[in-house]
C-alpha cells in the first residue's frame, strides 16, 4: 500500500533516564526546611518533584525511568576495596523520604528501577545501550561525569544543576574535558575520580591527560610508545602507575551488560493518577502543588 504523502513521519522514541539518587540528594540539599503537617521532613520529595517536572518539560520523552542504586558492584570492590569508601552515609532524613518519592513516581506513572547489587550507573548504561540498539534517542539526567563516555549521536546528557538546561553532546564533552566521548574512560583513568575515591596518576591533571590522549589516542598506545613522552618526570610517573591506570579503566568503564529487569516498552510515559497525587500532596502538605494540579488539569507526564 503506498504511503500517505500528507501523513507526518513517526516520531523517534526518546527515553529519559534519571539518576534517582543524584536527583534526591540535590533536592535534599537545595531545600532544607520543609516538613509535612505532622512534622516529617518533605524537602527532598518536593524538590525531586519540581526537578523532575523541569527535566520532563525539557526532554519531552516518549519513555522515562528513574534508576536507583542497588549497591556497589562486586567487581569494582574486588579491584579497589576503597572504592567510594569516603562517601558519608545517607542522611536519615533523606533516606526516610526515598520511599515517598517512589510512591510519587507510582502516582505519576513514571517507571522506577532498582536492581539489587547493581550500581545505578551500570543500569543506566544498560538501558541506554538497549534504547540505542532499538534506534531510540536517549537523554540521561545526571551530573555524574562518568556518563560522558556514553555520549554519541543518539545519547545526550542534561545536568540538573544547569539553569539553561543544555543538552550535552560530543561538542560539550570536548569543551569540558578536551577529549572525545570515546576517550573519557582513558581520560578519567589517568586523572582519577575523587568522587569515587579512584586515585589518578600523580601529577597528571585534566589538561595533561587530554594532551597525552591527543598525542597518543588511547592509553594502550600511550604505554606502547611511552618512550616518546618528553618529560622525564611525567614518563616516570606514568611508568610507575601503569597497573593503576589499567585498573582504573575497569573501574571507570560502565558495564552495559548488567541485567536491569526492565523492558523498554514498559517505560512508556502515561497519564498520572490524579486522585493518588491529590492524596499524596495533601499528606505532605504541598498546597501549591495541589492548587496547580487543580488549575492545570491533566498534562502529559507530571502534574504540578
Amino acid at each position: 500500500m503506498p504511503s500517505n504523502p500528507t501523513s507526518e513521519p513517526a516520531r523517534t522514541a526518546r527515553l529519559l533516564i534519571v539518576d534517582g539518587h543524584a536527583y534526591a540528594y540535590r533536592a535534599f540539599y537545595a531545600i532544607r526546611a520543609l516538613t509535612s503537617p505532622d512534622g516529617v521532613a518533605t524537602n527532598a520529595i518536593y524538590g525531586f518533584i519540581r526537578m523532575l517536572d523541569k527535566v520532563l518539560s525539557r526532554a519531552k520523552p516518549s519513555h522515562a525511568v528513574v534508576v536507583w542504586d542497588g549497591g556497589l558492584a562486586r567487581e569494582r570492590m574486588s579491584l579497589l576495596p576503597e572504592y567510594k569508601a569516603q562517601r558519608p552515609p545517607m542522611p536519615p532524613d533523606l533516606e526516610r523520604q526515598l520511599d515517598e518519592i517512589v510512591a510519587y513516581l507510582r502516582a505519576a506513572n513514571i517507571a522506577s528501577c532498582l536492581q539489587e547489587g547493581c550500581e545505578a550507573d551500570d543500569c543506566i548504561a544498560a538501558l541506554a545501550h538497549q534504547a540505542v540498539a532499538a534506534g531510540w534517542e536517549v537523554i540521561i539526567a545526571s551530573s555524574d561525569k562518568d556518563f560522558m563516555q556514553l555520549v554519541g549521536p543518539q545519547v545526550s546528557l542534561i545536568n540538573p544543576g544547569d539553569k539553561i538546561e543544555t543538552l550535552w553532546g560530543a561538542d560539550e564533552v570536548r569543551a569540558k574535558t578536551g577529549v572525545e566521548p570515546a576517550q573519557i574512560v582513558d581520560w578519567l583513568s589517568l586523572v582519577g575520580d575523587s568522587v569515587d575515591n579512584i586515585p589518578g596518576v600523580p601529577g597528571v591533571g585534566s589538561k595533561t591527560a587530554a594532551d597525552l590522549l591527543h598525542q597518543f589516542g588511547s592509553i594502550s598506545e600511550l604505554f606502547r610508545r611511552l618512550a616518546e613522552v618528553r618529560s622525564d618526570r611525567l614518563r616516570a610517573a606514568l611508568e610507575a602507575s601503569a597497573e593503576l591506570v589499567r585498573r582504573n579503566q575497569e573501574l571507570v568503564r560502565l558495564n552495559w551488560e548488567v541485567p536491569c529487569g526492565t523492558n523498554l516498552e514498559a517505560l512508556t510515559t502515561k497519564d498520572c493518577d490524579n486522585d493518588m497525587l491529590r492524596r499524596l500532596y495533601s499528606l505532605w502538605g504541598f498546597t501549591s502543588l495541589l492548587r496547580e494540579l487543580d488549575l492545570s488539569g491533566q498534562k502529559e507526564g507530571v502534574l504540578i
